[in-house]
């Protein structure tokens, strides 16, 4: 886990490793993410105010920070090129800032692993949707990076988590845990397994569909939360995508049912009263309008799967929640006893909600 305590005088020692300059005014936490321990390092060079963000990565979970690093700086080098010359160029995406060796990462005087980003100024991320317009603009913004990536060049970007979105592994993970029963939490789970079990058939359906060549791979984001969206101040539209930590070949039909889980949620990942827990229909359609006017490159398999993915991928993630509740809660910090049983059950009624409107949505995808 993250949130290390690391004092004024450690941080300063970090900075001094990367390529910045001048006199720093102040070093502090930033941000709300729960992975990486997250500065804001504010430095006057020649009397003028430059910002940086600097990040210890969780090598726990991101067990090659180099390779992390490499993808990184792969694909924002790529989007640079795309923008270069226009106006907000500099906010399109995130600059690294190399360390003194000239690698994008840097190894930390107490072990860790350390990186440092130009701060991207005159736009915010928000942690909570607030209207289905702002669902428009971030599906919009996502959709215009993975098409910012289709022509990456060669070699092909590393697995930094192999099987991210894999619900068949999610599901694998999930039979060892509760054949192996460690915390003796299976009797009570009884539903969700049954719920489970009865979903099974078409898990494998977008792994199938990829093994056999009916969609493509392609670099997607893995994480498409509001969260990872930097938003103009001025206008509300989607400037940077961010936080680009599980870049790497995937589906793009992954990243569009993460928006669909996170976005058209009507109650938190965590509510206990299911009655709250429910797919947003007027979301769901203001992501599929902004996905689709970027996302020009996606073959009819996979707009045919639209509605479907956001299914999926909201059980895969009841999946994980799940078998971390039946293992001991290892993966997801907690903050009580039954939190990732909570979790699990909520995006489980969120499928429910989804199959309900199966119909409609799928209506909403073939009108765009």
């Amino acid at each position: 886990m993250s949130s290390r305590n690391f004092t004024e005088e450690q941080l300063r020692e970090i900075i001094a490793l990367f390529q910045v300059y001048g006199d720093i005014v102040s070093v502090n936490r930033y941000g709300s993410g729960h992975i990486n321990d997250t500065f804001k390092i504010d430095i006057s060079i020649g009397g003028a105010p430059v910002s940086y963000v600097l990040q210890r990565i969780n090598d726990s979970i991101f067990t090659r920070p180099d390779r992390v690093m490499e993808n990184i700086a792969r694909v924002t080098n790529h989007i640079r090129g795309k923008f270069a010359g226009a106006e907000d160029a500099t906010r399109r995406t995130l600059t690294v800032i190399p360390a003194r060796d000239g690698q994008p990462v840097a190894r930390g005087p107490e072990g860790g692993w350390w990186r440092m980003y130009v701060f991207i100024t005159g736009a915010k991320t928000i942690d909570l949707i607030e209207n289905a317009d702002q669902a428009r603009k971030a599906a919009k913004a996502f959709a215009g990076f993975q098409n910012a990536l289709a022509d990456l060049p060669a070699p092909r970007l590393f697995e930094t988590i192999p099987n991210f979105h894999n619900t068949l592994s999610r599901l694998e993970q999930l039979d060892t845990a509760a054949a192996e029963d460690k915390m003796g939490r299976k009797a009570s789970v009884a539903a969700e397994l049954a719920f489970v079990d009865a979903h099974r058939e078409e898990a494998g359906k977008i792994v199938k569909m990829m093994e056999n060549g009916e969609i493509p791979e392609r670099i997607t984001h893995n994480d498409t939360k509001i969260n990872n969206v930097m938003l103009d101040d001025v206008t509300g539209e989607g400037v940077a995508v961010i936080d680009l930590d599980t870049v790497m070949p995937g589906c793009a039909l992954y990243d569009f049912g993460d928006m669909v889980r996170t976005s058209t949620a009507a109650a938190a990942e965590d509510e206990k009263d299911l009655s709250k827990v429910f797919s947003r229909k007027e979301y769901f359609e203001a992501l599929v309008k902004g996905y689709l006017s970027e996302a020009k490159f996606l073959t009819e398999a996979e707009k045919e799967n639209l509605a479907f993915s956001g299914r999926l991928i909201t059980f895969t993630i009841g999946i994980r929640f799940l078998a971390d509740y039946l293992a001991g809660d290892t993966y997801f910090r907690t903050a009580y006893a039954d939190h990732n049983l909570v979790r699990c059950r909520t995006q489980f009624k969120m499928v429910e909600s989804m199959e309900a409107q199966k119909d409609e949505y799928e209506a909403i995808v073939r009108a765009n």
